[in-house]
């Protein structure tokens, strides 16, 4: 097929080539931050989530004066051989009906992109049907969509490393400072579910949701086509066994950008649930990755809530979403623009000549 990318039969150790990342906190400039948001004009705290947002922005900056510029959302499109287990409520071929539909504009992602000035990019990694080269889409397809992780390894080794190095790749062409993580590919969510439940060490049960809407008697099959998975593939224990075993070519590169995007200091703005299960995957291969990370919202998919108390974070938002996309990660996107105008354009109680508290 092509546009599919070569690989090699070799498999390099996986942490061969990864990006250095390294940690954010800087005690003294900590120090100035917290002064300087301490003596705007509110109550100690007042301004709660914002005032951490901005000092992690200035940290990741490493100044007192951070600047958000070219913001990139990236929709990463692939195709999951465990669909063929009937875990989704939709088939299979709306992954590609959904691409065509971002690439004229017309969903979500596309609206909310459009209010909020943000870039996006639409990356096909590995969508089953043949998507033709056309304006807005990037071709990074590793194949015709990974295998049924039910009875075989999702990826190989091979196809694995590629699709981190070509996440790698891509960002590094992309210009800005924030980048909002998107993806679509129907039977991801069942993906994203095995992958949690085995690197955060969680129920599988508990980390299947409804995806695209699925009734009871699907919900509990999908419960046991994780099961049957993580049983098949028990010794897939390190972030990148896992991930070849279990994940998706969408997931694998989001995996690879993320880290690109890290060892560049810029910031990451995390959607939903499988944005998410990448995320936990470079972390788990480069912690000091989280330091990086913005949690946009707390999807309506159990594991994902589950997730987010395991990694210590909290999600800007509360929504109730399920899309993916990056539809979060867009909507959360001003809230960082608020949080550096705060920190830069407000008034101190010196300048403003307001009392400050008694005590």
């Amino acid at each position: 097929m092509s546009g599919i990318i070569a690989v090699s039969t070799a498999t390099p150790d996986a942490n061969d080539s990864l990006p250095v990342i390294v940690g954010i906190d800087d005690p003294t400039l900590r120090t100035a931050l917290r002064q300087k948001i301490d003596q705007l004009t509110k109550p100690l705290g007042a301004l709660g989530q914002l005032e951490a947002l901005a000092l992690q922005i200035s940290l990741i900056q490493q100044t007192t004066t951070p600047v958000l510029h070219a913001p990139q959302i990236v929709v990463f499109a692939a195709d999951h051989g465990v669909a063929d287990e009937g875990v989704s409520a939709y088939p299979q071929a709306v992954t590609a009906q959904m691409v065509a539909n971002f690439l004229a504009g017309g969903a979500a992602i596309n609206v909310f992109a459009r209010q909020h000035g943000l870039a996006l990019t639409v990356v096909d990694a590995g969508i089953a049907a043949d998507i033709p080269q056309q304006a807005g889409l990037v071709s990074r397809r590793i194949g015709a969509g990974t295998r049924n992780f039910v009875h075989e390894p999702a990826m190989t080794d091979a196809q694995c490393h590629a699709a981190l190095d070509a996440g790698r790749k891509l960002l590094a062409d992309l210009p800005g400072n924030v980048v909002g993580f998107g993806e679509m590919g129907i039977a991801n969510t069942t993906a994203a579910a095995a992958l949690i439940a085995r690197l955060a060490d969680l129920p599988a049960a508990a980390c299947v949701g409804r995806g695209t809407g699925i009734d009871d008697a699907r919900l509990a099959h999908k419960r046991t086509v994780v099961e049957r998975a993580l049983a098949r593939h028990a010794a897939a224990t390190t972030p990148f066994a896992a991930l070849a075993a279990l994940g998706g070519f969408e997931i694998a590169m989001m995996t690879g950008a993320m880290l690109a995007a890290a060892s560049e200091r810029r910031v990451l703005l995390i959607d939903g649930i499988i944005s998410s299960a990448a995320c936990l995957v470079a972390a788990r291969m480069a912690p000091r990755l989280l330091d990086y990370c913005v949690f946009a919202h707390c999807s309506q998919e159990a594991g994902h809530r589950l997730l987010l108390a395991q990694l210590g974070v909290r999600p800007l938002l509360d929504l109730d979403l399920r899309l993916g996309e990056g539809t979060g990660a867009a909507l959360a996107w001003p809230l960082l623009q608020s949080s550096l105008a705060m920190l830069q354009q407000m008034a101190s109680f010196a300048s403003a000549g307001v009392s400050t508290r008694e005590g």
